[in-house]
């Protein structure tokens, strides 16, 4: 089963009146492998930022249909089946502002560009982040370039990582280079790691994390793992530690496949969540002692990394013109050095003395 993750406003769900013209918003096309699944969880795993409820409203509404028929909320989707929700207003049309936002741009030439992003910066407009995108920010660095138009929210873009994730991402500049790009990342020939500080200490010190992932049922903002492969995508990831910090720990994962969260959601699935990582429990005191000095020692690691402990470390592919394959490493950031540096003296210096 494939999950096209979207970008979606809630509110677009919240007028369910019927009657006049009716606007298709989204459609997917169920796989030739589909299994019988209820509609409203099919679609939550596709829409972002639209709850189960907000999709069942809009069934009983009749703005839900498969192969051009409305159908209920617990109607099962069958392979190939054709689904499209409809509204009773266009598609709202989202225009790029450029913004002059500095970048770390460590590579580019004339059909690419490759930055090192910094944490908190969003990679493109969506829902709560219209502006002080990485998106605008390419906007103004591009903006005599064509392939950055003013209604597509994604221009170049072939990959993205997570707001507070920092590290390289490939951005492209022109239509080829989006194409061949984005071919390596759908056959895997991308190569990628990223380095992570994560609780506790893996054991064994080194291995490969298979499960399907999908947007979590209890939770949306979540990205679960369903090792059955009942639901969501394929996902791998191989992870190997780097140092051991008592603790915690720092890691490096290498990717073969990219989905929304994969590390944030397979290292929790096997009990490693990354240290602060507040969506996925990080955020909490999970190894160590009861003793109030060191429960302070980890707030001001937490105060010094206010973020999930991800960086994306390194990046590989084929240039799209001359064919040579590129190689890109990046220095971990400031705040993850500190973390780590305070956690090694802290280790060093513990004894018995909590």
């Amino acid at each position: 089963m494939v999950c096209e993750e979207k970008d979606v406003l809630e509110d677009e769900l919240d007028d369910l009146s019927i009657g006049g013209e009716m606007y298709e918003h989204y459609r997917f096309v169920a796989d030739a492998g589909q299994g019988m699944l209820r509609i409203d969880k099919f679609l939550v795993c596709r829409i972002e930022h639209a709850s189960r409820t907000k999709i069942q409203e809009a069934a009983d509404a009749g703005r839900i249909l498969v192969n051009d028929q409305p159908v209920k909320p617990n109607y099962k989707v069958k392979p190939l089946d054709v689904v499209s929700i409809v509204m009773a207003h266009p598609r709202r049309e989202l225009v790029i502002v450029p913004e002059q936002i500095d970048l770390d741009i460590v590579y580019e030439d004339d059909q690419l560009l490759v930055v090192n992003k910094q944490p908190g910066l969003v990679v493109h407009p969506g829902h709560g982040n219209y502006s002080g995108t990485l998106v605008n920010a390419l906007a103004w660095h591009l903006r005599d370039n064509p392939i950055f138009q003013a209604s597509d929210p994604r221009p170049g873009l072939v990959h993205r990582i997570d707001k507070d994730t920092s590290g390289l991402m490939v951005i492209a500049k022109t239509e080829y280079a989006k194409l061949f790009l984005a071919r390596q990342f759908f056959d895997k020939t991308t190569t990628r790691t990223y380095q992570a500080i994560v609780w506790g200490v893996p054991s064994p010190p080194q291995g490969t994390i298979t499960g399907h992932i999908g947007r979590s049922l209890k939770d949306r903002m979540q990205m679960a793992v369903f090792p059955g492969g009942e639901y969501g995508k394929h996902a791998v990831t191989h992870f190997r530690l780097l140092e051991n910090l008592g603790y915690v720990s720092l890691i490096e994962c290498r990717l073969e496949t990219g989905r929304t969260h994969q590390i944030r959601a397979h290292m929790k699935h096997i009990g490693h969540p990354l240290f602060n990582d507040e969506r996925y429990g990080g955020n909490e005191i999970l190894k160590g002692t009861t003793f109030a000095k060191y429960k302070q020692f980890v707030q001001n690691c937490f105060g010094v990394l206010p973020r999930q402990a991800l960086h994306a470390k390194t990046l590989g592919f084929v240039h799209p013109s001359t064919g040579e394959r590129l190689s890109f490493d990046s220095e971990l950031p400031d705040d993850m050095v500190l973390a780590v540096e305070r956690w090694r003296t802290y280790i060093a210096g513990r004894g018995g003395d909590e």
